[in-house]
């Protein structure tokens, strides 16, 4: 499992705290209910909470496991697998202003992720100065046990399906969701990416990421603001770019929200 790092961001300009723009075409996606635990900040105009995927691909799930070649490497993606979960070990400081959000990340049994490096690349990510800690509001600390505010679940498609499901949604096994305290992470999505961003994965994370942390702080999905213009995080970039560039992150490097009109 390659962890994330500088290079692994090199073809969307990812560069830790830096100013590159970063874009990702998040997996459709679905908001929670906010925490009972912690009153959250109020989502910013044109951000209003969603209970719906947030796209709908144009292809069927895989009756069989999913094979691509992203790059140079193979990566086959199991259709469903058995529904429970290791946790990452450990924990991290806390990042951000304000009482932290305690998160866990679990990864389902049976794949070859290694649930250590999830965990690493989840926490670079929520820790960017450009993530939702930029809002003066939201803070985060990686726990393995314990209290939890929310969990990111990395798990097959099948697995992701059942979880939302529960909740009404139909991820038709091809898209994240988030449903409850669940950041539910499609493997498919996780390891193959959009054919937009097949050639930097691990950039197509951190959208993810920050588009599902989104939706559980309240924010709700907007639109591309203009051509040429960074694409929101919380916009649904796998139904396409509508002329914005590819940026994943919520905030630029002047800690300035990127956003656009709010869409349903």
């Amino acid at each position: 499992m390659t962890v994330l790092g500088v290079a692994g961001f090199a073809a969307v300009g990812w560069t830790p705290g830096g100013s590159g723009e970063l874009s990702n075409e998040a997996g459709a996606t679905a908001s929670a209910e906010p925490s009972p635990e912690r009153s959250r900040r109020s989502p910013s105009p044109g951000s209003t909470p969603t209970r719906s995927p947030s796209a709908s691909p144009s292809t069927s799930p895989s009756k069989s496991p999913n094979t691509s070649s992203p790059g140079s490497s193979q990566v086959t993606i199991p259709e469903t697998g058995p529904g429970t979960f290791t946790t990452a070990s450990g924990g991290s400081g806390k990042v951000g202003e304000g009482v932290p959000l305690r998160y866990r990340v679990d990864v389902e049994k049976g794949l070859s992720l290694s649930a250590a490096d999830v965990a690493e690349q989840v926490e670079r990510i929520l820790a960017d100065p450009r993530g939702w800690t930029a809002d003066g509001d939201s803070a985060f600390q990686r726990v393995s046990g314990g209290r939890t505010d929310f969990v990111v679940k990395v798990a097959t498609p099948g697995t992701v399906d059942d979880i939302c499901g529960e909740y009404g949604l139909n991820t038709r096994g091809e898209v994240n969701c988030n449903v409850g305290r669940n950041v539910m992470v499609n493997l498919k999505r996780w390891e193959l990416a959009t054919p937009v961003y097949a050639k930097d994965i691990e950039a197509y994370r951190a959208l993810i990421i920050n588009h599902e942390v989104g939706h559980f702080l309240g924010h709700g999905h907007v639109g591309c603001r203009g051509k040429g213009k960074p694409a929101p995080a919380m916009m649904q970039q796998i139904k396409g770019m509508d002329g914005c560039v590819p940026n994943v992150w919520p905030y630029d490097a002047k800690g300035r929200l990127i956003t656009g009109p709010a869409v349903p």
